[in-house]
């Protein structure tokens, strides 16, 4: 796995850098810096201390801890958030709690959310009278069937 410099910077001397939890791990750890408490259905966002500096063509994607998901039903409202290589600000994290009876609380310093380098590609829209055909065609939302309360079967 190659590496990437990433430039970064912190709100306080305590606010723990992103780290990447086990060898191999595409997501690095971010914590949140203040306490929160999220009733049910609430929502709010986190500021994690943490400022990059991306180089040009590279973008941060904030992505949701799988554990905080399944253990107590708290997904980032934006998933995955977009960090652009020209953001230099502090990067916040919105949380929901999509559990409808429990609350959760975090405090400083509860890991919150991933945060996944990616390289990207920018694109020359190229206008056309008409787009070539493809296998898929026009099919969107639900063309693939997978509903089965529908009485359709999972592909």
């Amino acid at each position: 796995m190659s590496t990437l410099d990433v430039l970064i910077s912190t709100t306080s001397p305590d606010v723990p850098m992103p780290h990447y939890a086990h060898p191999g791990d595409a997501g690095a750890d971010l914590t949140t810096r203040v306490a929160l408490h999220l009733g049910p259905g609430e929502r709010a966002t986190a500021p994690t201390g943490v400022r990059i500096a991306l180089p040009d063509g590279y973008v941060a994607l904030i992505h949701p801890r799988s554990g905080l998901a399944a253990k107590h039903g708290v997904t980032i409202v934006n998933a995955p958030g977009t960090v652009d290589a020209a953001y230099r600000g502090e990067i916040a994290v919105t949380l929901l709690n999509t559990d409808r009876t429990q609350s959760v609380d975090f405090a400083v310093g509860d890991r919150i959310a991933q945060l996944v380098i990616q390289r990207v590609e920018r694109a020359n829209f190229v206008t056309v009278e008409t787009l070539p055909g493809s296998h898929r065609g026009e099919g969107g939302f639900g063309s693939t069937g997978g509903a089965a309360s529908t009485g359709g079967t999972a592909q």
